[in-house]
This record gives structure tokens, C-alpha cells and sequence, in this order.
């Protein structure tokens, strides 16, 4: 017995320890990216929070979107050059939030970073006479980024399941249906090479009243204000009941949402930039070899 006791201790003595896991490097999409088919409670989320790994305040967020200038520019420039030897890939930012969550301000400070020969950049406002004659889809599908290029959409087809509902534009019947509609035509993007990054800039309660009353405070900022952004305010719980439910039923494999606290603009600036930067990376884009013999076409021009 001693013996065998012995053995069996040898035996594990002899045993190699597990490796432990390979974990790849946590990335800004990872923790910012919204759970596939589960519930979405916007009052869970802090709004000025700052996710880990990110910049300690705004001088360092800042600084950190500085650094991200020349990849950003590098990634776009080989996303066009590719599409110039057939790459079909493009990339669309869909950002969606409440009225003053900063939407243009991003486009103003992330878009800023790129050529914006290779933009397409659209914001979306009430429909016209000719666009409601049509499917909701029709004028966003219009819309889309040609191949190579970064598309950013200022408001989106979430309108559509979004005020719709609030103001109780079209029977819920039919509201219900977009949400699968939106999911299919989604996935017919990211099958056609269209990679969709869907952000939502989560915006407190008190700090819209503090960005509206800032406009009221300066009359170059008076354009941007009207009453009915008082009215609006009064729809607030509507809104985030509306919001819930388009992140929670569109949230899918092929196009995940993104939730980017947004109270802190320098946060929210840097956040985006970082998610368009890993989505440019994962797609590496790659310059297209040329089709010609470069030490004769040298030579040609060193003769003339």
C-alpha cells in the first residue's frame, strides 16, 4: 500500500502544470460593445464614466488623439488604395444618440483626422416629400459608402424605429417589423464588405439641459437651439424606452452596438477614434502591388 501510495504521489509529482490560457489584449470594442440578445437598461450606465485603459483626464485624451492621427490616416489611405484593385470593403460610422449627445462635434474632431477625399459624410433630417414615397431604407441605402471609403452618418435608419415610436409615426405593427428589416439589411452590408461600427453617445439627463442652456448663453450658438428642444426634453423617458429597444433588437453578431458614454466630449472623441482605429486594423488593409515592370519605367524616366 505504501508502495503504491508512493507511485501515485510520484505520478503527480511528475505531472506537468496546465499552461494557463492565452488572452489576447483587451481592446475598446470588447468593452464597449453591447451584449447580443439581452435586455438594455440605459440607467445601468454611467455616463461619465471613463472605461479602463483609457486616457487618466482630458489633457491625456487629448494627446492620445493626436497620436492616433497618423494611423487613422495610414489605415484609410491603404482602404482606398485597395479598392482601386477591386477590394470591395468600406467602412461605415452610424452614430446615434440623443440631441446634443455630439454628434456633429465628433464628426467635426474624429473626421478631422482623415482625407476627406475619402469621406462620405451625411446627416440625416426629416424626410422629404420624395424619400417618404419610398422604403425608410431607401434614402440610407443611397447614402452608403462606395468601396474604400469611410462613411459617417450623422442620425441613421434608427430614426425610424426611434422618433417613429415616440411620436407614434406608423402603427407599432409595422414599427415592429423594421427591426428585423434593419438586422437583415445589416447583414446584407457586412456580406457585401461593409463594415458597420454602430455607436450610441450616452448622454445624461442633466448634462443636455447644461449644453442647451450653454447655447442660449452664446448667440453664435443660437442657430443650434430651437424651443422644441425644451419640448423634446419633455419625451426624455419615451426616448431612452426607444433607445432600449433598438439596441437590445439590433444588436446582432454581424453588427454589434457600441455604447460610448458621452458627458465627457474628450472621452467620447477619443473612444471613437480608438473603435474606428482597432476596426481599420482588423481589416488591415493592404497597398495592391503594380502591374508593371518599375526598373524599366525607372529607367524610361531617368532617359527623358
Amino acid at each position: 500500500m505504501a508502495r503504491k501510495n508512493g507511485k501515485r504521489n510520484a505520478g503527480k509529482d511528475e505531472a506537468k502544470p496546465r499552461a494557463a490560457p492565452v488572452r489576447r489584449p483587451l481592446v475598446l470594442r470588447d468593452l464597449l460593445r453591447l451584449p447580443v440578445g439581452r435586455a438594455v437598461d440605459l440607467s445601468s450606465y454611467d455616463t461619465s464614466s471613463i472605461a479602463p485603459g483609457g486616457p487618466a483626464d482630458k489633457a491625456a485624451g487629448i494627446e492620445a488623439m493626436t497620436a492616433l492621427a497618423p494611423r487613422l490616416a495610414g489605415l484609410q489611405e491603404r482602404l482606398y488604395a485597395a479598392s482601386t484593385a477591386g477590394d470591395r470593403r468600406r467602412l461605415l460610422l452610424v452614430l446615434q444618440g440623443m440631441d446634443t449627445s455630439g454628434k456633429g462635434g465628433t464628426v467635426k474632431h474624429v473626421i478631422g483626422f482623415l482625407n476627406p477625399s475619402g469621406c462620405r459624410i451625411r446627416a440625416f433630417k426629416t424626410p422629404t416629400a420624395e424619400e417618404r414615397r419610398h422604403s425608410f431604407l431607401w434614402r440610407i441605402t443611397r447614402a452608403l459608402p462606395m468601396p474604400g471609403e469611410i462613411g459617417i452618418f450623422d442620425r441613421s435608419h434608427y430614426e425610424d424605429v426611434l422618433i417613429a415610436r415616440v411620436r407614434g409615426l406608423v402603427p407599432r405593427r409595422d414599427l415592429g417589423a423594421r427591426y428585423g428589416r434593419i438586422n437583415r439589411w445589416e447583414k446584407s452590408l457586412a456580406d457585401d464588405g461593409v463594415t458597420v461600427v454602430k455607436v450610441f453617445l450616452h448622454l445624461s439627463y442633466e448634462e443636455q439641459r447644461n449644453r442647451l442652456l450653454a447655447r442660449l448663453d452664446n448667440p453664435e450658438k443660437h442657430w443650434k437651439f430651437s424651443p422644441a428642444d425644451i419640448e423634446e426634453r419633455a419625451l426624455w423617458p419615451a426616448y431612452q424606452q426607444a433607445y432600449e429597444l433598438a439596441l437590445e433588437r439590433c444588436s446582432t453578431d454581424a453588427s454589434p452596438w457600441y455604447l460610448i458614454p458621452a458627458d465627457r466630449k474628450w472621452y467620447r472623441n477619443w473612444a471613437v477614434s480608438t473603435l474606428l482605429l482597432e476596426h481599420l486594423e482588423a481589416l488591415d488593409p493592404q497597398y495592391p502591388k503594380g502591374d508593371f515592370d518599375v526598373e524599366e519605367c525607372r529607367r524610361l524616366l531617368l532617359e527623358w
